[in-house]
């Protein structure tokens, strides 16, 4: 199976690109020289400044927690062929100074909207069988795993699996902890690899990849969108899928275990040859070989 790039034309993405070294004035000015969009204050929410672009859509350079003395540059509503500008966007941010480091992260946030429960089911089923493997490639560091992307919540997978017709009520029932965490913006539920929280709250309808370390590769930033749609992409079009045996990692066979798991998701031809590239390039082993050459 191969993927196209017409297949994913469809799906909508955005970003949330934190950054060390750079304000937030500096980041908007940058966005804006990119996109040829309008700079300026808002000020309304984290002290913000605001680039309109000339088709109206709106990027956000604010502060963030994460980043002290540094800013979070959020994207637009995305599709696949605006790629290349938003690579053209960290390009620029590099060359501004922005620069990676602390608790800098990526967020990727994939339209839902259109997901069925039993789509969100495959979704948490296909990411928690292979968490480990996805967690290794993408670099994800060991701190970040300690509290503010946690691995899936283990119980959740299971109350998950007991449900003998999936819906988004009884999905969040089991994906909460209680009624308060439920409506707090900043529950504990969302701080996780794959984040489900903007399904129920703040009308957002995505689901959030929160595993990314920062980057300013933006090679590296294209592989990971399209891990993120990929992955939403295959649990739309699957007609089922099994969380049970999560796979193990092993040394000896990670490379290869991972290019399989791209494969199958349609990393196949000249789209994905860098991309897998990226993802693969922290895995021992050997890539065509399982346990290693026979010769």
């Amino acid at each position: 199976m191969t993927i196209t790039e017409a297949e994913l034309s469809e799906m909508t993405f955005g970003v949330e690109l934190e950054y060390d070294k750079i304000s937030t004035a500096k980041a908007a000015k940058v966005v804006a020289e990119v996109t040829g969009g309008r700079a300026f204050y808002e000020g309304r929410h984290l002290s913000n400044w605001v680039v309109e672009m000339p088709d109206g859509r709106r990027w956000n350079c604010e502060t963030d927690g994460s980043v002290s003395g540094g800013s979070e540059t959020v994207s637009p509503i995305l599709k696949i062929g605006d790629i290349a500008t938003l690579q053209e966007v960290v390009r620029a941010l590099k060359r501004a100074g922005a620069r990676t480091g602390g608790g800098a992260g990526l967020h990727i946030h994939v339209g839902a909207a259109r997901m069925t429960p039993r789509q969100i089911q495959n979704l948490v089923k296909i990411f928690y069988k292979q968490e480990e493997l996805i967690v290794r490639g993408c670099g994800t560091a060991a701190n970040r795993l300690g509290w503010y992307t946690r691995k899936t919540d283990r119980e959740f997978v299971e109350k998950m699996l007991k449900l003998p017709t999936p819906t988004m009520e009884n999905l969040a029932d089991a994906y909460y902890h209680g009624v308060r965490d439920r409506y707090n913006h900043y529950c504990s539920a969302r701080y996780r690899t794959l984040n489900l929280h903007n399904l129920w709250n703040g009308g957002k309808h995505t689901v959030e990849f929160r595993l990314f370390e920062a980057t300013t590769h933006a090679g590296e930033i294209r592989a990971n969108v399209l891990l993120a749609l990929t992955i939403v992409h295959k649990a739309m079009a699957a007609k089922a899928a099994s969380a049970k045996n999560p796979r193990p990692y092993s040394e000896a066979s990670a490379k290869y275990d991972l290019r399989v798991f791209l494969l199958r998701l349609g990393w196949n031809g000249a789209m994905f040859k860098a991309p897998r590239q990226h993802l693969l390039k922290r895995m021992p082993g050997s890539a065509a070989w399982k346990d290693g050459r026979h010769d």
